[in-house]
Order: structure tokens, then C-alpha cells, then sequence
């Protein structure tokens, strides 16, 4: 395994990096678009990668773990380091990332698997699609109200019946 390190502050287009070396010295720090981010860490031979947990990660995750890399992903609550620093800047955070994956301190985050992170946001979009659908039969319910017209009580409304 390589000695170095990297931490990369990972946004929706771009991606900052800063690659330390085993004593905590900076070999390289540079931004650039999310797909350079593979062609850069090969270029310098990095053996673990550690980013803050976002939306935006999940595919620069899967596209590094799939190609070997060892990548951790820290609970954005927990890294206090990067959350107290009085400077504030992707160089800053992406260094205090690679500082805490080169002293193995970083918090970790549970990032699922494809499979699990399919069935939950496949769980989260019918619940979505139930919740919409209760709101629109209030909504119902409500301008049939306002317009003073009555439903059946002996069934509902949105059954075969209610809605003839």
C-alpha cells in the first residue's frame, strides 16, 4: 500500500485534493472537474482516500471503491477538525480530511452498498409518492367541501363507488 494519503473536498462539479505523505507533508493540492479525480490519484500512486459525507459523493465513491482504492467517508457531524476551523475553504477542509485519513481519525460514516442504496431510495420514493397522494385527496376533500357538495359515508370517496 502507498504511503500516501489524499482527502478530497468533494462538490457537485468540481473536487479539491490535497495528497499528504506519511510524515504529513503536502505533496499536492489542486481542484478539478469530479471525473479528473481517478486519473489524478492513479498519477500519484494514493493508497486511501477519505472524503465528508454528501449527496454529492455517492457516484466518486462507487467509481474508486470499484477501481481498488480504499476510501473512508467521514460523518460531516463528527469531524469536528474541519467544522471548528476558523478558515473555512475547500484547501483548508480537504486538508484537515487527508491530516485526519493519514492519522486513521477520521469519523466514519456508513456509506451502503449499490444494492442497499437502491432498495432505500426506492423506499423513499414510494413514500414520497404515498405522502403526495394523501395530500391530494385532502385536497380533494377539501374543494368538494368548499364547493358544499357531500361524499358517501357508506364508502369512501376514492373507492369504485365514491368515485362515480
Amino acid at each position: 500500500m502507498s504511503a500516501l494519503v489524499c482527502g478530497l473536498d468533494v462538490h457537485k462539479d468540481s473536487t479539491y485534493a490535497t495528497i499528504l505523505n506519511s510524515e504529513g507533508k503536502i505533496v499536492n493540492q489542486t481542484r478539478m472537474s469530479n471525473e479528473k479525480v481517478l486519473p489524478y490519484l492513479s498519477h500519484f500512486n494514493v493508497g486511501k482516500v477519505g472524503m465528508e459525507s454528501s449527496n454529492q459523493i455517492a457516484p466518486l465513491y462507487r467509481q474508486l471503491s470499484s477501481r481498488g482504492y480504499n476510501v473512508v467517508v467521514s460523518h460531516p457531524k463528527k469531524t469536528r477538525y474541519i467544522a471548528e476551523a476558523k478558515i473555512k475553504s475547500d484547501r483548508v477542509d480537504s486538508k484537515a480530511i487527508a491530516e485526519l485519513v493519514r492519522l486513521d481519525a477520521l469519523p466514519l460514516a456508513y456509506f451502503p452498498n449499490r444494492e442497499i442504496a437502491n432498495l432505500r431510495e426506492k423506499v423513499r420514493r414510494r413514500a414520497f409518492l404515498v405522502r403526495e397522494r394523501v395530500k391530494l385527496r385532502v385536497k380533494v376533500k377539501s374543494v368538494l367541501t368548499y364547493e358544499g357538495l357531500k361524499w358517501p359515508t357508506d364508502h369512501g370517496l376514492f373507492t369504485k363507488n365514491g368515485v362515480e
